[in-house]
């Protein structure tokens, strides 16, 4: 495929990225639970309309800035899912609250009392949710803890604890795991039951939120979870296909390049390298053990194999040999991990049938 098109970029088929927000918001609406996708993955304001027009409550997002980005743009319900631990991004997110439905994430009492103390000096109220660490390691209480911090947070006057949340990705036992099914069983069974002990002693949960892309549907089928928060699924890529969450022809994103050199018969180099590319999934990891770091389109034998910032070198098998790769051929790759990918880049081109059009991801870089 050759497209009129500046590489190294990033292809987004929004005829599949439609498919996939509709499959999910379909899927999780059967559970009878809210859908708050994680914007993490698109960074776009017009993808999280499509997501929210679906059926979404709302969008989750990391830090203040993507917030901030998502409401300038008409996004008015906005989970910040991370905890706020500054008195900038606090009063940030004071006023961003002020004008939109916003919940904010807290996982320490020290976060929490700075949180109040800012909150009482503009004379505001927060909607906070618990942010509980169920094996991933990350932030998030001690699941052990999470009553103890909870009863602290819920006595405070200038903040209102509505509900726990956690992140855990495919994990089983505290261990990566393929077996996605019984990773969200458990991940759903562990908040729930917290929640129910949280209840008994006093604490008014009503929010119990969980679930990544390959662990939402079925830690949504746990009796007492009310939300999930998956964000690969809008344009799925080869780390979740590998998981067995969706196959390679639902991946909406991918990155054209153009072959630059061919040094031998056997190697082929492009103008994508690690700038273009995440590399945080990396190949030859339990439990994925993904082969070089994307799938590229039409030539199973291929392998993109090492990086360097603007070069990338793919290794050619015989069928790929056979396909005679010239310098100026454009080829398209699956990236392992679509999400880190997309941050690399200023702009997507969103494709619809023979026309693109190229879109500013307007929450790239906002990490702050």
């Amino acid at each position: 495929m050759t497209i009129s098109l500046e590489t190294p970029c990033v292809l987004i088929d929004t005829e599949i990225m439609a498919r996939n927000i509709a499959t999910m918001a379909e899927r999780v609406q059967q559970h009878g639970v809210q859908l708050r996708p994680h914007a993490k993955t698109h960074k776009l304001p017009v993808v999280a309309h499509q997501q929210i027009d679906a059926g979404a409550v709302g969008i989750t997002v990391a830090k203040v800035s993507e917030a901030e980005v998502m409401a300038a743009h008409g996004i008015m319900n906005i989970f910040i899912a991370y905890p706020l631990v500054t008195a900038s991004k606090i009063e940030r997110a004071i006023r961003l609250s002020e004008e939109i439905e916003l919940l904010v994430g807290v996982d320490s009492l020290a976060g929490a009392k700075l949180m109040e103390q800012t909150a009482a000096k503009h004379g505001h109220m927060l909607q906070v949710r618990l942010e509980i660490d169920t094996g991933l390691r990350r932030t998030g209480v001690p699941y052990e803890a999470a009553e103890a911090l909870a009863l602290e947070i819920a006595g405070m006057p200038h903040l209102r604890l509505t509900g726990i949340y956690t992140f855990r990705g495919a994990l089983l036992a505290g261990k990566p795991t393929l077996d996605v099914a019984a990773a969200g069983l458990e991940e759903g069974q562990l908040m729930a039951r917290l929640a129910d002990r949280l209840r008994a002693a006093g604490i008014a949960i009503a929010d119990v939120s969980v679930g990544s892309t390959p662990t939402a549907l079925y830690a949504a089928a746990v009796p007492g979870v009310t939300e999930v928060r998956p964000g690969t699924y809008v344009y799925q890529d080869r780390m979740q296909a590998q998981l067995g969450v969706c196959g390679l022809g639902d991946s909406a994103g991918s990155v054209l390049v153009t072959v630059v050199s061919r040094p031998s018969a056997d190697l082929a180099i492009i103008d994508g390298g690690s700038k273009t590319f995440a590399t945080d999934v990396q190949p030859g990891t339990h439990p994925l053990q993904l082969r070089g770091f994307g799938h590229i389109h039409g030539l199973e034998d291929a392998l993109l194999v090492r990086m360097t910032e603007e070069h990338g070198m793919i290794e050619l098998g015989p069928s790929a040999q056979a396909a005679d790769l010239k310098v100026g051929d454009q080829l398209r790759i699956i990236p392992n991990h679509i999400c880190s990918t997309i941050n690399l880049h200023n702009h997507v081109v969103m494709q619809r049938g023979d026309t693109f059009e190229r879109l500013p991801v307007l929450a790239r870089g906002m990490l702050e």
